[in-house]
């Protein structure tokens, strides 16, 4: 169910998660925006002035969640493609390969995601042989589940005239840097755009579906092109279809004023989003200040300080918001570095005011948190990889040893020097869970980065309004888009990692609203409607 027009609504009998009143139970939105927000016995007087009056039954209500790194065709193709995340071995891969291949016989190319060696007892990818052997000889690309590497046929290779000569090319081993990127683009290329829309529509309908009401698609040349994301904005725009908002970044550099004026054109916020200064852990290519744990080497830098700085000048100077794909520690001494003597050129509040963002942000050290704060930059971050590759037998500690892995992902240090966070999922990286994405910050798998509940919600909900330059939204108080949720949940409660804080923030005294327990195993909310712009994108079926 979604509807054309905003109407005027009255929600009441429910709770209403809101700083302006810690007990309210009731809210009223008109024309687009958040009216009111209040205590039943006061809903009363605006019961006759509106057009609908919803009965909340008990479920909470709270601003909607906004995805700060999600790649929506991917994940659409993810949605209707082959889902490797599943497969516990080797051998279940290449037999939901097999099985796929059989079932799509009309596909130009097929498409697969999610796969990763490291959890599968052979311990290596699928070789070339397998995957011709398994597709009947057809064009397969399988990104690895970082998407940062990927195995193919020998079929798709055919398509790519030279791509042997190419940078990453191993004949048995992943592609990797300009050979996936080749490759990647080949595979691309053979998708339709009847293919493509259908792939952003379910991709954003799986997002109005888990309460997320705004995505920032992380877009560039590297990663897509122009045509899919201005595709994607339009349909975002289409007054015909409502669904949730997508703020566009486009990861090109900017080196004057052509460039800046080439971006705003497209229809982007910023050139940034997956700008890439490295790779990832998982594909040997985040760049590291020392070598790998299991690998001779440091990794790939793409971008340098000097490279950073001319990025963040010219975007500065262009009014642009600026931003890198940064991992290892390397590449983030070079983003740190690089937005500093950008700093020392333009002067420090011009650059902090542009709030520039780091996707990812990863292997961040006392310094490089130091510099986020003092240069105003956003960490654009996904618990879920902690959750996914974290612990001392995850993937981190086998790329990088139990040592180096513990310090990765630092939530808690980064609140504490005064970072903005905006959390998000890198979708189809990791999927779309808003509720999971909460979970996994507030129970890192090494607890001194854990952060509470609340300001992982907070970082998820007002955190991605405020990386995009809004502060007055992604909250439910008189004035802000009406961008809410409305969740079938049980008891709400105050999680912090401290326990004193979370017996004082419980104290009635305090005025703390609380929120679902997000304990591990407990059950996540179900979301019952998402409105954005106080226009309803998802309903919930009758169950």
């Amino acid at each position: 169910m979604t509807e054309r027009e905003p109407r005027t609504a009255l929600l009441r009998g429910g709770d209403v998660h809101t700083p302006a009143d810690p007990f309210a139970t009731a809210m009223v939105v008109e024309r687009g925006h958040i009216a009111w927000v209040g205590s039943e016995g006061a809903a009363d007087a605006f019961a006759s002035g509106v057009d609908e009056v919803i009965d909340l039954e008990g479920a909470l209500v709270t601003p909607a969640f906004t995805d700060a790194h999600v790649h929506t065709t991917a994940t659409g193709l993810a949605l209707t493609g082959l889902d490797l995340s599943p497969a516990a071995t080797l051998g279940q891969a290449l037999a939901l390969v097999r099985d796929f291949a059989a079932a799509r016989p009309a596909d130009r190319v097929l498409l697969g995601h999610g796969w990763d060696a490291a959890r599968w007892p052979e311990g290596r990818p699928p070789s070339r042989t397998e995957l011709d052997e398994a597709t009947g000889g057809r064009p397969l690309y399988l990104p690895r589940v970082d998407v940062h590497s990927a195995v193919v046929t020998t079929a798709l290779l055919d398509l790519v005239p030279g791509v042997t000569g190419l940078a990453g090319y191993r004949p048995d081993a992943p592609l990797t840097g300009a050979a996936h990127h080749a490759v990647r683009a080949a595979a691309h290329a053979a998708v339709t755009p009847a293919q493509r829309g259908e792939a952003q529509r379910a991709a954003l309908r799986r997002a109005a579906s888990l309460g997320i009401g705004t995505v920032h698609e992380c877009a560039g040349p590297e990663i897509s092109d122009e045509e899919d994301f201005t595709s994607l904005l339009a349909l975002a725009a289409d007054e015909e279809r409502p669904g949730p908002r997508v703020v566009g970044y486009w990861a090109e550099p900017v080196t004057g004023e052509r460039d800046a004026r080439r971006v705003r054109e497209l229809g982007a916020l910023g050139a940034a989003g997956d700008l890439f200064v490295d790779g990832s852990l998982g594909s040997h290519t985040a760049c590291l200040h020392e070598p790998y744990a299991d690998a001779p080497h440091t990794g790939t830098a793409h971008l340098d300080k000097a490279a950073v700085a001319a990025h963040v000048t010219a975007c500065t100077e262009a009014g642009l918001q600026a931003g890198f794909h940064a991992i290892g520690d390397a590449a983030l001494s070079a983003v740190a570095d690089g937005v500093r003597a950008a700093a020392e050129t333009l002067g420090p509040h011009r650059v902090r005011a542009a709030r520039h963002r780091v996707e990812h942000a990863e292997m961040l050290t006392p310094e490089t948190i130091a510099a986020f704060a003092e240069l105003g930059l956003t960490a654009s971050v996904q618990p879920a990889f902690d959750a996914a590759w974290g612990g001392e037998d995850g993937m981190y500690a086998q790329r990088l040893g139990t040592e180096r892995a513990r310090t990765l992902n630092p939530y808690a240090a980064l609140l504490r020097s005064g970072v903005p966070l905006a959390l998000g999922s890198d979708s189809p990286v990791t999927r779309l869970d808003p509720w999971g994405t909460v979970r996994a910050a507030a129970f890192h798998r090494t607890p001194e980065h854990r952060v509470s509940v609340r300001a992982a919600f907070t970082a998820h909900t007002r955190g991605g309004w405020r990386a995009t330059g809004r502060d007055d939204a992604g909250v439910l108080v008189p004035g802000a888009p009406a961008d809410y949720a409305v969740w079938r949940t049980g008891d709400l409660v105050v999680q912090a990692p401290d326990d004193r804080v979370a017996r004082w923030s419980t104290d009635p005294r305090s005025g703390t609203p609380g929120l679902p327990d997000l304990s591990p195993g407990a059950p996540l909310p179900v979301c019952l409607r998402t409105v954005v712009g106080g226009r309803t994108v998802f309903v919930r079926p009758n169950e």
